[in-house]
């Protein structure tokens, strides 16, 4: 998968939606789900840079599986977090908060992974410098 386009598109996206919620929103929904949107917004960044920076340590590591699952997984968490919690806000849809979890379960497991990567790495290069 193409990581840096889909970070970069998703970090695009997210200041998009930060500045429709900023400016759009404010006397059109309640502030409770401002803040939801917000929330949104927010992990939505994050995790565009997070994709962004497996791009980049992926072209030292191109055949990482950890890597490419912990991309994908993060992309998935955008969709289902970040997602959920934009249509939650815009059209009250309470059932979709059921749906907002499983998008925080595909971002911790994406950094489990790139910590798991990490953590290897470590060990290999500490391995050859003995």
């Amino acid at each position: 998968m193409h990581f840096l386009l889909l970070g970069a598109l998703s970090a695009l996206i997210g200041v998009g939606m930060g500045a429709f919620g900023a400016h759009g929103l404010k006397t059109v929904i309640s502030p409770e789900m401002l803040a939801v949107y917000q929330t949104g917004v927010t992990y939505q960044m994050y995790h565009a840079l997070g994709l962004i920076g497996i791009a980049l340590i992926n072209q030292q590591a191109p055949d990482s599986k950890l890597l490419h699952w912990a991309g994908r997984l993060m992309f998935s968490g955008i969709l289902l977090f970040s997602g959920s919690l934009y249509l939650l806000a815009l059209l009250n849809l309470k059932w979709l908060g059921m749906i907002t979890p499983i998008g925080g379960v595909c971002f911790l497991t994406a950094w489990l992974l790139i910590t798991i990567f990490a953590a290897k790495n470590i060990r290999a290069s500490d391995h050859n410098n003995r």
